[in-house]
């Protein structure tokens, strides 16, 4: 069935190239297994160049590719894990921007793929703009990679991109792996609907305000956390969650270790209060289902009012936050927020 699907060009190829060469010269059991860094990139675990040729002559057939920027998603850890298209387009490009020209090296060496490398992340996004800017209205081809998953989801490339849409610049996505993806379809939890928040702010105040917002929504909700700080986030969200709401955290994904812990917030707080996982940390919790919100005290809105005027917040931010995460009206939250605050204010003023 996947066959009749394919052009008459990508049959050849799948044929061709996957049963006598693809196999042969990509992966045996063990190295298809292994990520970008724990490779040895000696001769012996490069790509044949009768593969990358085959790529070539292939692409001859397709004919050239448009001009234009091409978003080219990358494996997230198992080599395998590139899509032929993706290795046509890096082969065919006139320079590859990448996040870390060295990481990106050892995939474009692997395959026998030799376009030129200009960095771009986020630290130098607005110093480079002018000159992509200038070889993409030249006509040249512009592939962009990240160091892992797809370019511009939690990762440099949406400026970029935006900027050559706003030019009339023709944007291509090369689909390919994405870590919150991978984790998500084998969860376990609901993927009818979900919500990808990505990296939480560094700021508390608004981390708090980020899982407020997150805690009401029935969706699955989908975060990236660095290993380092796996203990912060699991502390702030089973308070804001509650300790009973399901979680999963998925590490090193496609690797060689990679795992999938299952259980609670609180169950998870506990495992890993002693131990600090290696490796990219994707994280899931489900989605609120009761259907009524237990109504907090009187006292239990002070404090939570008092802690967000306190990071800065003005009386009304505080108070719209609070009412996102209760079930209780805004406007009876706000005058409890003037009654306890306001009026203290004043009195400590007149003193």
């Amino acid at each position: 069935m996947l066959l009749r699907r394919l052009p008459s060009t990508a049959v050849s190829l799948a044929t061709a190239a996957l049963s006598r060469r693809y196999t042969s010269y990509l992966f045996s059991s063990q190295r298809g297994l292994q990520s970008f860094n724990s490779i040895s990139f000696c001769s012996s675990s490069e790509i044949s160049p009768e593969f990358t040729d085959l790529i070539a002559d292939q692409s001859s057939k397709r004919g050239p590719l448009k001009p234009g920027l091409y978003l080219v998603g990358t494996p997230i850890g198992n080599l395998e894990d590139i899509t032929l298209r993706a290795l046509r387009v890096l082969k065919s490009a006139d320079v590859i921007l990448s996040e870390d020209t060295r990481h990106s090296g050892k995939l474009l060496h692997y395959y026998n793929i030799k376009t030129p490398l200009l960095s771009y992340h986020k630290y130098n996004e607005s110093q480079r703009e002018h000159t992509v800017l200038k070889r993409l209205k030249q006509g040249e081809i512009v592939a962009l990679i990240s160091d892992a998953g797809m370019p511009g989801i939690s990762d440099p490339g949406t400026e970029l991109a935006k900027i050559c849409v706003d030019e009339n610049i023709p944007v291509i996505p090369i689909p390919g792996p994405s870590a919150f993806l991978t984790a998500l379809s084998a969860s376990g939890l609901s993927t009818d609907e979900f919500t990808f928040v990505g990296f939480l702010p560094k700021h508390a105040g608004s981390r708090k305000e980020r899982l407020v917002a997150s805690a009401s929504e029935t969706t699955t909700q989908i975060f990236y956390v660095p290993p380092h700080k796996l203990g912060q986030f699991l502390e702030e969200s089973s308070l804001i969650f509650g300790d009973s709401r399901q979680c999963v955290i998925a590490r090193e994904l496609t690797k060689i270790h990679e795992e999938f812990w299952r259980g609670t917030l609180g169950t998870a707080k506990e495992a890993f209060s002693t131990r600090q996982p290696k490796g990219e940390i994707t994280l899931l919790i489900e989605g609120n289902s009761n259907s009524s919100v237990e109504t907090p005290s009187e006292s239990q809105l002070e404090n939570d009012l008092r802690e967000l005027i306190s990071n800065g917040h003005s009386l009304s931010s505080a108070v719209k936050l609070v009412a996102e995460g209760t079930s209780m009206k805004k406007k009876r939250i706000y005058s409890l927020a003037l009654r306890k605050f306001v009026k203290k204010t004043k009195a400590d003023d007149s003193d």
